[in-house]
């Protein structure tokens, strides 16, 4: 049986930050008898904060991460009629050694960890190692959190590459004028990517009077109300603020510069022609309304992976038509000046090495000089700063040191 969400209402459940800067992970709690499905969708269904991803238990969150379409309103994203060939290596990633918490351990030890729900990388090309937890597989679907800001900044540079938007240094109020008179007048669609409009906003998810606990998971005009009260703290395009409305206002200003939902430009643009070989999904804030521009696709590991793969081409696609304009994703992956680790909503992991992260480790690794993508889907112990996701990118990282090293032979 398979429930529908009939409501978000004021619940910041599925937006929380990729990294956050606050200790969401101390919100995460035990169930000694782990809800179904059908009882976790009630609950999220009247409202009840403890459905929450930060409180439902590791075991809960197997069902509901995997199946976030029964339980929440969707829309779907069909895949592509000639999907992007994936095919296996012969030349399997070895058993690489990294260094956690001074001890030397194995990839065999990540692949060993019950939080690793699944795990693509591809190499040149092709899948040099795949592996998934015993009750997940290739086909299963998982919700992406954050990692969606990062494929969201990628459809702001479609349309600027088509003529939607006519530069990123245009003001937001230009696409959303009901925000007139209000202190985005200032704001410019390249200070939201960087997420430095310098007007307040409070993403403590331990705080019921915050932002984002009061408009976290809004779009449209219930969004652009609550930012319309919110006052200038810092000048525009000077200040990195973690900002979860803000991320949702890019798919406000995206949508309206296409005139469209984001999906069929996304399914258009993106996930038809690249070549996506199955069906996702992407969250929205009410029955038949609008995506959240920060948070949520559904997909495979090996979907992301082809999504780290269109990132990796600058946006273009196989046959070689260009979709994000040239030197995008350069643009998008140079370190914002108070944000070293922050481009235009991807997280930057030095030399190079880039990657769209979500709370509980979800993530999709792109490291170019060694042309490796490494898509993840996880079930961390806590939302964020889990041991296991520090074990994750220790892991990553060696592994794309060693295939560097391995270039450079």
């Amino acid at each position: 049986m398979s429930v529908r969400y009939l409501a978000l209402r004021n619940c910041p459940v599925p937006l929380l930050g990729a990294t956050t800067l606050v200790a969401a992970s101390s919100l995460a709690q035990v169930e000694p008898e782990p809800a179904s499905l059908e009882e976790i969708a009630a609950r999220i269904a009247q409202g009840d904060a403890s459905a929450s991803p930060l409180f439902l238990s590791q075991t809960e969150r197997r069902q509901a991460f995997a199946h976030v379409d029964q339980i929440m309103p969707t829309r779907p994203i069909a895949a592509s009629t000639s999907p992007y060939l994936l095919p296996t290596s012969e030349a399997q990633l070895g058993d690489i050694a990294y260094t956690f918490k001074d001890q030397e351990k194995r990839l065999e030890d990540l692949l060993a960890s019950d939080a690793l729900m699944g795990l693509v990388a591809v190499h040149n090309g092709e899948v040099v190692l795949e592996h998934y937890a015993p009750d997940h597989g290739a086909d299963s679907r998982w919700v992406s959190f954050s990692v969606t800001k990062s494929v969201t900044s990628m459809l702001i540079g479609a349309a600027l590459h088509d003529g939607y938007i006519n530069s990123l240094d245009d003001s937001v109020v230009d696409y959303l004028p009901r925000l007139k008179g209000s202190a985005y007048d200032s704001v410019s669609i390249r200070d939201l990517l960087h997420m430095a409009s310098g007007v307040a906003w409070n993403e403590d998810y331990t705080d019921p009077e915050s932002d984002v606990a009061i408009a976290g998971a809004v779009n449209g005009r219930a969004l652009t109300a609550h930012l319309d009260t919110l006052p200038r703290v810092a000048p525009a395009g000077e200040k990195f603020n973690y900002n979860t409305g803000e991320a949702n206002l890019t798919g406000e200003v995206l949508r309206a510069a296409i005139a469209n939902s984001a999906v069929p430009y996304l399914r258009q643009k993106i996930w038809q022609p690249f070549g996506m070989a199955d069906d996702a999904h992407w969250l929205l804030d009410r029955p038949d309304g609008r995506e959240t521009g920060g948070c949520c696709i559904s997909a495979t590991t090996r979907d992301y992976a082809r999504l780290g793969l269109f990132a990796m081409a600058d946006g273009v696609l196989p046959d070689g038509t260009r979709v994000l304009p040239e030197g995008w994703m350069r643009d998008s992956t140079q370190p914002f000046k108070d944000r070293a680790d922050y481009g235009y909503m991807w997280w930057l992991l030095g030399d190079g090495r880039f990657a769209a992260l979500g709370i509980f480790e979800q993530t999709i690794f792109v490291d170019p000089k060694a042309n490796l993508v490494i898509a993840v889907h996880s079930n961390a112990e806590t939302a964020t700063a889990s041991a296991y996701g520090d074990e994750l990118l220790a892991a990553l990282l060696a592994v794309s040191d060693q295939l560097r090293a391995e270039v450079s032979q």
